[in-house]
């Protein structure tokens, strides 16, 4: 191989690999993920209710109204929100793991509410805490479900309840008493996934 060839070797050899560094180092600063709160877009609160609807028949209450937000939000946003998978949220069926405790939609909100509002520091802490706070008061003190969707699952006379607790198994207890069905019924699955929708909304409505 003469000189000459040999240079120009190396010399592309050189290109290519600052090439492939130059791109390795541009995804790994796109893809780092920055400190809360993340940064937000308005979004449809109609297309952010029905998909919140749609999702608790997809993965249960709190995947579905942490999906219906933050799910809109790796369309509207993209990056740092499509780092997230919003399927971590299933865990949360049923007042966590079918335990009845917190009522997983109210889970699945107040996590969507912290990952645009808190954050580390005790100004955005507080902060983000009393929208929370609100979001429960709401869920504790409002006949719910409100919202109806567009094409319901099931359709009935769907009746109203006040929690006045932000437990699951409360919750779905005062609303079986109230109405007559029963807790493992398509009419309070049905009840559920529309009072999903009620608190998708009202943590949209309190983060913007």
């Amino acid at each position: 191989m003469q000189r000459r060839e040999a240079l120009k070797l190396i010399g592309a050899s050189f290109i290519l690999g600052a090439g492939l560094f130059t791109a390795k180092a541009l995804k790994a600063k796109e893809e780092k993920v920055p400190p809360l709160p993340w940064p937000y877009k308005k979004l449809d609160p109609e297309k952010v209710a029905e998909r919140a609807y749609l999702g608790y028949y997809k993965g249960a209450c709190c995947y579905g109204a942490f999906d219906a937000i933050v799910g809109s939000l790796q369309e509207v946003v993209g990056h740092p929100y499509t780092s997230f998978p919003t399927e971590l949220f299933v865990f949360g069926q049923g007042g966590v793991a079918d335990i009845c405790s917190l009522c997983g939609a109210l889970l699945g909100a107040s996590a969507a509410i912290f990952l645009v509002t808190g954050g580390l520091e005790k100004e955005k802490r507080e902060k983000s805490y009393k929208l929370i706070q609100d979001l429960f008061n709401f869920y504790e003190q409002e006949a719910l479900p409100k919202y109806v969707p567009k094409n319901p699952k099931l359709k009935f006379e769907m009746k109203t309840s006040v929690s006045k607790s932000p437990l699951c198994h409360v919750s779905v207890t005062r609303w079986c008493k109230t109405t007559g069905y029963k807790p493992f019924s398509k009419e309070r699955s049905e009840r559920c996934g529309r009072l999903t929708s009620d608190c998708a909304l009202y943590a949209l409505k309190l983060i913007e």
